[in-house]
């Protein structure tokens, strides 16, 4: 069969992208398909976000981070299919793949790696009036630019990691940072949520956001207390609103091959990426079971495995794994070429 690859990684957030190095170093034929316009996945909702949890990194912007992992991604010359979403993945007869996208193309590939997280995403909108108005002024479900919230009062809506982070990275930044929450507890990191509280940002608990004054933009917010429905309205410049996502599992339940998702979300696998469909393997948040680390450094090591997978199942006497990288003969002439730069100058 012409133009067939031996894997193709389908979403390219940390997990796909560090997926295509590794099966590049094992020298398969590789191809990423992605339905954004640029390569980083879930990253692109916060480029601005300092990152600390990577490995060997000193704290890095996510924006930073996307281009590190797409230029590492792209060292072996993979194919890269961008702005097209996978609605479908079949078996030949021959026991390959074909992956069928929004457009109706057909992709061909002997193995799979999904790695498009639990799902494609969208923010959860609020569902206000006036919400498509503002959102085209100063409200928010991606934070894109600091710069924006300087000396600005911000509202931000929600009590888990995001909306935590948001508002210890804008304190600093905003004239003043309300959080508001449904509940009476945030759910988050312990020191994150102990930095919150001990910040100049105002909580606070058991309050909805219920409705929004301003002709263009927003002015006012309207807050209601969830038990004893007592509202009050406060001035604001920004409103953020971290609600968490809309998860489109369309791929995983409608494909017509065997891929049985996890109870909590993602599909059933194992540590190694192994799915329930021989030949299809996942990685980061496509991928669950038990003691699963739902970080970017956990993301790292799903691909290898699931890389790791994919090889063997194209070439059973091939190695379980790649040689090291500072041994690999793929990278000598590319490591030649920074000893240089950093011997010559």
């Amino acid at each position: 069969m012409t133009g067939i690859y031996d894997v193709t990684i389908v979403g390219a957030g940390p997990a796909g992208l560090f997926s295509s190095f590794y099966s590049g170093l094992r020298e398969m034929k590789t191809k990423i398909i992605d339905n954004q316009k640029t390569l980083g996945g879930k990253i692109h909702a916060y480029p601005e976000k300092m990152i600390w949890d990577v490995g060997g990194l000193t704290p890095v912007l996510g924006e930073q981070l996307m281009e590190q992992l797409a230029e590492q991604a792209t060292t072996f010359d993979p194919t890269v299919i961008l702005e097209r979403k996978i609605i479908n993945i079949e078996k030949t007869k021959d026991g390959h793949f074909v992956l069928i996208t929004n457009y109706g193309e057909e992709h061909f590939s002997k193995t799979i790696i999904l790695a498009v997280g639990s799902g494609i995403l969208a923010p959860k909108k609020i569902g206000l009036e006036g919400e498509e108005r503002y959102i085209q002024t100063n409200l928010h479900y991606m934070v894109d630019s600091l710069k924006n919230f300087k000396d600005k009062t911000v509202l931000i809506s929600g009590g888990g990691h995001s909306a935590i982070d948001w508002a210890n990275t804008l304190e600093p930044i905003a004239k003043k940072v309300i959080i508001t929450y449904r509940k009476g507890e945030f759910i988050g990191h312990e020191a994150e949520i102990t930095k919150l509280k001990n910040s100049s940002a105002e909580i606070v608990f058991y309050t909805n956001i219920v409705g929004f004054e301003g002709e263009t933009h927003i002015e006012k917010a309207i807050l209601e207390h969830v038990e004893t429905g007592e509202k009050s309205a406060i001035n604001v410049d920004e409103v953020i609103i971290n609600h968490g996502y809309d998860k489109d599992n369309t791929l995983f339940e409608q494909s017509k091959v065997n891929l049985k998702l996890h109870e909590k979300y993602g599909l059933k696998g194992n540590p190694f990426g192994v799915t329930s469909e021989p030949g299809i393997f996942a990685a980061g948040d496509s991928l669950n079971y038990e003691g699963k680390l739902h970080l970017i450094a956990g993301a790292f090591q799903d691909a290898v495995h699931a890389v790791n997978q994919a090889k063997q199942l194209i070439e059973p006497k091939a190695d379980q794994m790649a040689m090291v990288s500072s041994h690999n003969e793929l990278l000598k002439d590319k490591n030649k070429k920074i000893y240089d730069n950093l011997v010559i100058g």
